[in-house]
């Protein structure tokens, strides 16, 4: 269940506490779009100082669902998360008549024994949870088959973050584990049971002892008329040792190529308003990227690891526009590579100090 061929797997897929009772966190992010619908399921599944014992210990699974509602559970005991520090799998029972050590379980026996809780792994994502106040409820099973993780096809897959991800120097780490892939199965949310085949399906992380002070993020793998597109672009203000730093990338995979604009590849400038347009250029030696996401919705708020504990810090919108333009411009005059929109974009904000728009380079 957890094999994939040697050139898919990502650096990073593995958990990255160390045991340690330093602050510490780590988040998985699944995404399934429903292109025939028009909707978007967004499981999110986190824990915090897994060493047990601390204030903010525990773990939590959030679901963004149709229409941007929001759905989530909280799962105090650590000792029932467990994770797998060499491949991407991880799971967390709640309420369960298991008196075992947690571990992945096959989905029969999933279903059989776990009332509430989740397992997620690269190919395979399930789980129930439910608000004890309301009674509102969630179950979900899909299996996954990747398509892209992060770099070209057949070729050793990249760290987001380049290669200093490797010298913890970034707090946090963010990693994209795929950028594209397909999934079939099926979503009961509340009693309306969502089912499909071969829908976009996408994977990130991202892990530490520190916070963002402030961040946005577009995410599309859905665009109209083009099944072989995926696009996920992000910026922050992040620690760097003993500094902070302002940085952003685009990364872009199509017909088995990938397209990265990175700082040390590429010049990536931003412009994103406190809430409803984003936009983003980048230009290398041999390409450039025109990025525009907007949103006349309100979005739902979110919560995140903070110095705090989880807390509702970020807003986000599944329903969002884009349009995306890529351009060769080793050739002269340039040339344009592709050309697509969507109207089933991720976007979101997160952090403080949003109250101005935020134009960067």
């Amino acid at each position: 269940m957890f094999s994939l061929p040697v050139n898919y797997q990502t650096p990073h897929s593995g958990y990255h506490w160390d045991g340690s009772s330093r602050r510490f966190f780590e988040g998985w992010y699944y995404r399934v779009t429903l292109p025939d619908c028009g909707q978007t399921f967004a499981f999110m599944y986190s824990i915090e100082d897994p060493i047990g014992g601390k204030p903010y210990s525990g773990g939590a699974a959030q679901i963004l669902g149709p229409d941007d509602q929001y759905l989530c559970r909280t799962f105090p005991d650590v000792d029932k998360f467990w994770a797998s520090r060499d491949v991407l799998a991880l799971g967390h029972w709640g309420k369960t008549n298991l008196n075992t050590q947690p571990l992945y379980l096959l989905p029969k026996e999933f279903e059989q024994h776990i009332q509430e809780g989740y397992q997620a792994t690269a190919t395979i994502n399930q789980g129930i949870i439910r608000d004890p106040a309301t009674g509102f409820y969630c179950r979900w099973l899909y299996e996954i088959q990747p398509v892209y993780a992060w770099g070209n096809q057949n070729s050793p897959q990249q760290s987001t973050a380049g290669w200093l991800s490797f010298l913890q120097i970034f707090e946090p780490g963010w990693q994209i584990l795929m950028a594209h892939g397909l999934a079939s199965g099926w979503i009961d949310w509340n009693g309306k049971i969502y089912q499909f085949t071969n829908a976009p399906a996408y994977c990130e992380k991202n892990w530490g002892g520190a916070f963002p002070q402030k961040w946005f993020w577009l995410n599309c793998n859905c665009f109209d008329g083009e099944p072989d597109l995926a696009l996920t672009a992000g910026g922050g203000r992040r620690g760097v040792l003993w500094w902070m730093e302002s940085v952003a990338m685009i990364g872009v995979h199509y017909q088995g190529k990938f397209y990265e604009f990175v700082p040390w590849n590429s010049q990536v400038q931003w412009q994103i308003q406190p809430w409803g347009r984003w936009q983003m250029q980048a230009k290398n030696l041999n390409y450039e990227v025109e990025l525009t996401g907007t949103t006349h919705l309100l979005g739902t708020p979110l919560r995140a690891p903070t110095t705090n504990g989880l807390e509702f810090c970020c807003r986000d919108t599944m329903q969002g526009k884009l349009n995306l333009e890529l351009r060769k411009v080793s050739d002269k005059p340039s040339q344009i590579i592709l050309k697509s929109q969507s109207s089933l974009c991720g976007l979101e904000i997160g952090g403080g100090s949003w109250d101005n728009s935020w134009h960067s380079s």
